[in-house]
């Protein structure tokens, strides 16, 4: 066989990925706890200007309610220390109940949080807090970044908050119920300029659709998909787990795309285009790259998913 999961990985390499990202996380990593919550409250006034965050599901708050409801009976100093120990990594019942959720149930534990702060029913960050030089520059280097990259910034930031779930025995995801597929009535077709193959096609539709059992059958059994800025998720049953956790209502909106063969019958090919999530909306979508590298069946043996460097990217199609 000609290629393996990490050979795969070096198809199109001329791709320029949003290198800031994994290094403006990296820098935030390094702040304090309060600098931390401090700096993204002020990022998400900064971006309310222009990003609106939309509100959690009911399904996602069910698994988060009952640790709000335990940290409102808490007074305001016990309320601070109980955010800080989730940006410390902290040993508590709290931190490891947040451990267990996905994304997305944290990405709306934090949006409630911010609700409650605003209605005085959690400890806000102190009147007349200053960052420290280095979460300012943080928060500026934030700032300027694209829409896209900045919500991934802060998503990613929340995200890996909590205890460090490896260190848990018997660790359980706890994971919003999965919203089932659209009828067929109510999809829609997407149309990729300069690629007609089913395969990628039937990929970026039944992402649409929420039809995940569909889409998982597009992979070969060892097939691989990689994340922006994570390692590859390898096998059918793994990745099918990252897409109903991780991937549910999103819009990609693919634009153009190149196909070339590669060795023994493979076929890579590269399509870019904007992902919308449903936690930001038509507003916002990021810039992305689908890097593809199909078997002699016409089957996905790897996929890697890229977060663009700028909005240019979307042209730079060549190997």
């Amino acid at each position: 066989m000609p290629f393996t999961i990490d050979s795969a990985r070096n198809i199109f390499p001329n791709t320029l990925a949003a290198d800031a990202v994994p290094a403006t996380i990296g820098r935030f990593n390094q702040l304090s706890a309060e600098d931390q919550l401090a700096l993204i409250w002020f990022a998400y006034l900064e971006m309310g200007k222009t990003i609106t965050v939309a509100a959690p599901g009911a399904a996602n708050m069910q698994f988060a309610q009952g640790v709000i409801e335990e940290m409102l009976k808490m007074s305001p100093m016990e309320q601070s220390q109980a955010m800080c120990d989730l940006a410390n990594r902290a040993d508590t019942s709290i931190a490891r109940t947040y451990a267990t959720w996905t994304p997305n149930v944290k990405l709306g534990f934090w949006y409630r949080l911010g609700e409650l702060m605003e209605e005085g029913r959690m400890a806000p960050i102190p009147k007349g807090y200053k960052l420290s030089a280095n979460a300012n520059a943080v928060l500026q280097t934030i700032i300027g970044l694209d829409p896209g990259q900045q919500i991934t910034v802060l998503r990613n930031a929340v995200v890996d908050m909590g205890f460090d779930r490896n260190k848990i025995q018997n660790f359980t995801k706890i994971s919003e119920p999965v919203s089932p597929p659209k009828e067929f009535s109510q999809r829609t077709q997407v149309k990729i300029e300069g690629i007609d193959n089913s395969t990628i096609t039937n990929y970026m539709n039944n992402l649409n659709a929420n039809d995940f059992d569909a889409l998982i059958q597009l992979f070969t059994p060892d097939g691989g998909l990689q994340p922006p800025f994570r390692r590859p998720i390898v096998g059918r049953e793994n990745i099918l787990k990252f897409f109903r956790e991780e991937c549910q209502n999103l819009k990609l909106i693919p634009e153009r795309g190149v196909a070339e063969p590669a060795e023994d019958g493979f076929t890579q090919i590269k399509v870019t285009g904007k992902c919308q999530t449903p936690w930001f909306g038509g507003n916002v979508g990021m810039n992305i790259a689908w890097r593809f590298l199909l078997n002699p069946d016409n089957k996905i043996f790897f996929v890697a998913i890229d977060l663009l460097a700028s909005p240019k990217e979307l042209l730079n199609l060549g190997r």
